[in-house]
């Protein structure tokens, strides 16, 4: 696989939350088609990955890149544009619960440079119905259960035709059989589209029901099992 199909490149890194740092000499490789798993103890440093592949937590040694970007000197104009590379996934699926799933997902599209109404309501009728809820986009999302609502953040993760996933704890919230179905659609879109995925979990029984690569935070370091 050549190198343009290297989404992610930690080499040597040094990974911070906040002042601190929390790991030391990160190396990780994620090409387009891995599903990765980022475990560990609470505080271990695993969602300051996540923060760091997103470049809301700075770069704070050795070198990275993501997306094609280089975390290092990436310049604050050029955020925006890496994370529409980006489809993010957040454990409390931080919808906007005063507007319905379609007003929800269309605010995205028009953030992010959707001119057209017709193309950005024909987007959002693709979308959810890659998610399963083609009949729920006049819902609010409190009229929708925990695990249509992390479909919804789904949905809005996949609204920019993403190189990578990132997602932080998705399953943290739901019950065991609404997790195992957004596993089922996050394994999916991995294996279908080859749509590269980030996610940190503490949970190792999904990682054993659904395998990919495992890497391991612990002791300042994270490393591949």
């Amino acid at each position: 696989m050549s190198e343009e199909h290297i989404l992610v490149q930690f080499s040597d890194a040094d990974i911070c939350n906040g002042e601190n740092k929390v790991l030391f000499d990160l190396n990780m490789q994620v090409r387009e088609g891995d599903f990765v798993y980022i475990i560990g103890k609470v505080g271990s440093g695993k969602t300051s990955i996540i923060r760091t592949v997103i470049a809301e937590n700075p770069l704070a040694g050795g070198t990275a890149s993501v997306c094609g970007y280089d975390l290092g000197g990436i310049r604050e104009r050029d955020i925006p544009y890496l994370r529409r590379k980006i489809g993010i996934v957040f454990q409390n699926f931080e919808l906007l619960m005063d507007r319905s799933v379609e007003d929800n997902l269309e605010f995205v599209l028009q953030a992010t440079g959707w001119k057209d109404p017709l193309m950005r309501r024909e987007r959002i009728r693709e979308v959810l119905g890659e998610v399963g809820l083609s009949s729920k986009a006049h819902k609010k999302p409190a009229e929708l259960s925990g695990g249509e609502q992390q479909r919804v953040a789904i949905a809005r993760a996949l609204l920019n035709r993403p190189e990578l996933i990132v997602a932080d704890e998705p399953t943290g919230n739901l019950d065991n059989e609404t997790a195992e179905g957004i596993m089922q659609l996050l394994t999916g879109i991995n294996r279908e589209r080859g749509t590269a995925v980030i996610m940190v979990t503490h949970n190792t029984a999904l990682c054993q029901r659904f395998p990919g690569r495992i890497f391991h935070c612990e002791g300042e370091k994270c490393v591949e099992a």
